[in-house]
């Protein structure tokens, strides 16, 4: 059976030359597409985005209606076509996660939106696809105990808020310290790097601290398995080669395997000099997610 890919041809979506380049979704699945399954989320309903966002915001991003100083914190433009990839991103999430409880991993060419508050958006993230999917299980009865490991090069400071004080939520931060967000969130653990840092000490602390937060016993783990670590990306300062992400996702893999826990791995950020090169990298995550490497 081929390992399924989570993709709607509808995130790429055009950001006049932002450097949010919607391409890499695409890129990244036609990368799987020989080896895999693409399969197509649906959008969540307006009751499910509220499991994890108010109203207002809701219903400001589903008509696409952001005022000016909401399109100033998400730094993005915003229309009906850019809302509707950003809703569809949800459902892939959500789809990755029932993959991930029905076969031990689930596959999203796309989501990760982690800066995205419970009230607004924010860092090119409208609505937060790890807080709804996680919320929307839990409401099923399908998980208790869930974690989240973000290891973009920005603290996940929107799925931290969100989940604040949760007993059965533990967020797992990972980031450049001296990068946006200026204000951070508190997450379960926040790990804080400097800039520069290399292949060999971040896969040190990734492995002492993922052993630490598997004493959470968590039934599903959310992995947003930014690339923005990459020494060559454009908004990023540390300094991990192309095989030291690999290294890293490879022990995010094994923890969840050795202990069990089913995982849904979602994109993340990645601003390479071409969206070709974040696209392989991305590529690279999930084909080793999908046992094709």
């Amino acid at each position: 059976m081929k390992p399924r890919v989570v993709f709607s041809p509808q995130y790429d979506v055009d950001y006049g030359g932002h450097n949010f380049a919607a391409r890499k979704f695409a890129l990244t699945a036609a990368a799987l597409a020989p080896l895999a399954d693409l399969i197509e989320p649906s959008a969540p309903s307006r009751e499910d985005l509220l499991l994890a966002h108010d109203a207002v915001w809701v219903d400001k991003v589903l008509s696409a209606t952001l005022t000016a100083a909401d399109l100033q914190r998400l730094e993005l433009p915003f229309s009906p076509a850019i809302s509707r990839a950003h809703q569809l991103a949800v459902g892939g999430t959500v789809l990755a996660a029932l993959h991930a409880l029905e076969a031990g991993v689930g596959l999203h060419s796309g989501g990760g939106a982690h800066h995205a508050f419970r009230d607004h958006g924010e860092g090119y993230c409208a609505l937060n696809d790890i807080a709804v999917a996680i919320c929307l299980l839990r409401r099923e009865g399908k998980i208790g105990r869930v974690a989240v490991i973000d290891l973009d090069v920005h603290q996940g400071n929107g799925t931290a808020a969100i989940f604040f004080g949760d007993p059965d939520v533990f967020t797992f931060s990972m980031h450049q310290a001296d990068l946006y967000p200026e204000k951070k969130e508190k997450s379960s653990l926040d790990v804080e790097l400097a800039a520069g840092t290399g292949d060999a000490e971040y896969y040190d602390l990734l492995r002492r601290h993922l052993r630490a937060m598997m004493d959470f016993k968590p039934e599903l783990i959310v992995y947003q398995s930014g690339v923005d670590v990459w020494e060559k990306d454009k908004l990023g300062g540390l300094k991990l080669t192309e095989r030291g992400i690999l290294d890293r996702d490879a022990a995010v893999w094994e923890a969840c395997r050795l202990h069990g826990v089913p995982v849904a791995v979602t994109l993340g950020g990645g601003y390479g000099p071409t969206p070709e090169d974040t696209a392989r990298l991305h590529a690279n995550t999930l084909r080793l997610f999908a046992g094709l490497r």
